[in-house]
């Protein structure tokens, strides 16, 4: 594996050109809805950089993350299921079409090889336990979101990948044919014929896979099948779109948003716990599968933090919560939310 492939490509000048038209593009980047600092006011780079040195409590789990061993390949055509590989890779089979989300089963979210490492037990599943997948979705190209290793395993097994703009020139890199990969902007639609529809919807966030930022679209979607619409919020920090999204798509069977790696610090670019059920209620969704936790390291919180809060929370708001263990199934024709705490006492 060359080390300088893992990074990708820069968008090309043709789209670039195309770019340039966009209102969401300036000067050379894609642009937030609202003003997005990467950091609160008065902080600093430096200073957060030298805060991840420091000594914080359980930031990862003492033993192995618990996981439920389950044969993907299995599953009948008319069985409506979403299996978790935990932070924010999940598979889905909706009215007999496959999707999978946002894989990373290398071990580690970082371009440095035995950095950001994926805590034991959570990275059981691979490549090879995946079925023919007919939808890939991308929601950005950060390395906890995008992975080369995983990614180039995958190219035999997807027929159709799904992105912002920009994030198709790293699949054009990585060797992918061009008649597979569909690049959007927000609020652009996919008909995927056959009642289902994906529409690319904003999110509050940042791309890019090593200094330059933002030169690809961070998205999130509306999963729109015969039976169920579901959003898939990727990375976001709390802003408008959300209650547009709500009125112009909802309400939703279910929302799958972010919470984890967040912190005062950056408060605008990932989601805070208590924002999270704010953003329920304005996405009109019944009920909340929250990702991007338990697999990674990449804020200072305890690992189990997250879910404790949004456990909370979400009982305190009666919003129905859908947090399975890595790898158990999520019935989608019927929702249960009577799920085990697997991660207390870890």
């Amino acid at each position: 594996m060359k080390i300088n492939k893992m990074f990708g490509q820069f968008p090309d000048q043709q789209r670039k050109a195309y770019f340039n038209t966009l209102s969401n593009y300036k000067n050379g980047q894609f642009q937030n809805q609202i003003d997005t600092p990467a950091l609160l006011e008065g902080e600093s780079m430096a200073k957060v950089m030298f805060g991840f040195f420091g000594t914080y409590p359980d930031t990862a789990p003492k033993v192995s993350i618990p996981h439920v061993e389950t044969n993907l390949h299995a599953f009948p055509s008319d069985k409506d299921v979403l299996v978790w590989f935990g932070h924010s890779s999940y598979f889905m089979q909706l009215d007999g079409k496959t999707f999978l989300i946002d894989p990373v089963f290398s071990g580690n979210a970082s371009p440095i090889l035995g950095s950001v490492k994926a805590f034991a037990g959570s990275n059981t599943y691979q490549v090879d336990d995946l079925p023919a997948i007919d939808v890939l979705l991308i929601s950005h190209d950060h390395w906890d979101h995008l992975d080369y290793g995983t990614i180039r395993l995958l190219k035999n097994k997807v027929k159709q990948v799904i992105c912002g703009l920009g994030v198709a020139q790293h699949f054009h890199y990585w060797g992918w044919d061009a008649d597979k990969l569909i690049e959007k902007n927000w609020y652009e639609e996919v008909a995927l014929g056959e009642g289902f529809k994906i529409t690319l919807t904003p999110a509050r966030h940042f791309s890019g896979r090593f200094l330059s930022r933002n030169i690809s679209l961070w998205t999130s979607f509306v999963l729109q099948t015969p039976s169920k619409k579901i959003f898939l919020g990727g990375d976001s920090g709390y802003g408008p779109h959300f209650a547009v999204i709500g009125r112009q798509y909802g309400p939703f069977d279910l929302a799958i948003l972010e919470c984890g790696q967040y912190n005062q610090r950056w408060p605008y670019i990932h989601s805070l716990p208590p924002e999270i059920i704010q953003e329920m209620t304005e996405l009109q969704a019944r009920a909340l599968m929250p990702v991007h936790h338990s697999k990674f390291k990449l804020a200072q919180h305890p690992w189990y933090e997250p879910l404790e809060e949004i456990s909370r929370l979400s009982a305190q708001a009666d919003i129905p919560l859908v947090t399975p263990k890595i790898g158990e199934e999520v019935c989608l024709k019927e929702i249960k939310t009577d799920w085990e705490k697997w991660w207390l006492d870890r």
